[in-house]
């Protein structure tokens, strides 16, 4: 009688478990547990290396275009990009370049992390690092070279905004780098901030760009995501599109920063993103944006520099870059 007892009572443990799960399957799963974390704020000015806008403008002194494009576009902060993907010792000395010269100016410096495998899916800046092997390496050099100092790093424009372009074990992979880069740069260079890439307002739903960032790491590591970055979005609608992503990721207090570099006039009417003609540049860079969310206002694409229908993407051209300054 005991043991026919102990049978029903079992049984009816199994069947409220069983519902139980059942619930959480019909609801979607449990919600993971959400958690705060703090992005410190920086302060100060951000750094200006000058660039290809600089380098041409001391090589062409009298050229009629020099005078806009030094006041407007070559003396403006911009972010450094590091790229190759096969070459550490490289990626290490140019990040240690920049951030040892940020540091003596006292300014923060912005830097693009940009060699992930199968980059931009084959198309005008295709490359990075040959395989993940290659990869894991360069991030390594990269976060070597970044050092003690306050930096913003981000990581990989477009690489989740164009998952779609690879097969499932390639997404595993790129998900798994991703994680990778965020938290070696995190624990490697404590006080370097690591902006996820989230493409922008117009790519993407919030809530799918929230849930291929979280596959990427996003709620363990980094300090937010990046908005915009070559695209000509008005600055206020990635900052309502990137507080509605962080509103999907299972933690409070990640930040935003948004490239404002040719996002003066918005976007094209066709959204041509290819070097498309009435462009403008936007608000002036800085890390005092008015938005406790959002750490600054960057320019990470270099205003001038093609995006590969021009001339080669990356090419500075003087004609673009007076186009852009000009039209301000």
């Amino acid at each position: 009688m005991r043991r026919y007892r102990i049978v029903l009572l079992a049984t009816a443990v199994v069947v409220m478990l069983g519902a139980g799960v059942t619930t959480l399957l019909l609801r979607g799963g449990p919600e993971p547990e959400r958690r705060s974390v703090a992005v410190p704020k920086l302060d100060g000015s951000l750094y200006d290396d000058g660039g290809q806008a600089a380098a041409w403008v001391r090589a062409n002194p009298d050229d009629p275009n020099a005078g806009v494009i030094e006041e407007k576009i070559a003396s403006v902060p911009q972010a450094v990009w590091i790229t190759g993907g096969d070459d550490p010792a490289k990626a290490k000395t140019q990040v240690t370049r920049t951030v040892t010269a940020a540091g003596t100016a006292g300014e923060v410096p912005a830097l693009v992390a940009y060699a992930i495998p199968d980059r931009d899916c084959g198309g005008a800046a295709a490359g990075g690092s040959p395989d993940g092997t290659a990869y894991r390496a360069w991030v390594d050099a990269v976060a070597a070279g970044l050092g003690p100092e306050p930096s913003i790093v981000v990581l990989e424009p477009d690489a989740l905004a164009q998952i779609d372009c690879l097969n499932q074990a390639k997404r595993d992979e790129r998900n798994e780098l991703l994680t990778y880069a965020a938290r070696t740069i995190t624990e490697k260079a404590p006080k370097a901030q690591v902006y996820y890439d989230a493409g922008n307002s117009k790519w993407k739903p919030a809530a799918e760009m929230a849930s291929r960032l979280a596959a990427a790491g996003a709620n363990d590591y980094g300090s937010g995501i990046s908005l915009n970055v070559s695209n000509f979005r008005p600055t206020g609608d990635e900052v309502g599109y990137g507080k509605r992503i962080l509103d999907g990721l299972a933690v409070d207090g990640k930040k935003i920063v948004v490239d404002t570099s040719r996002n003066g006039a918005g976007a094209a009417a066709d959204n041509e993103w290819c070097d498309p003609a009435g462009r403008k540049i936007g608000r002036t860079p800085t890390l005092d944006t008015g938005d406790e969310d959002v750490t600054a206002f960057l320019w990470v694409k270099r205003p001038g520099e093609a995006d590969g229908c021009a001339a080669n993407a990356g090419t500075f051209v003087p004609d673009l870059a007076t186009a852009l300054a000009e039209g301000a």
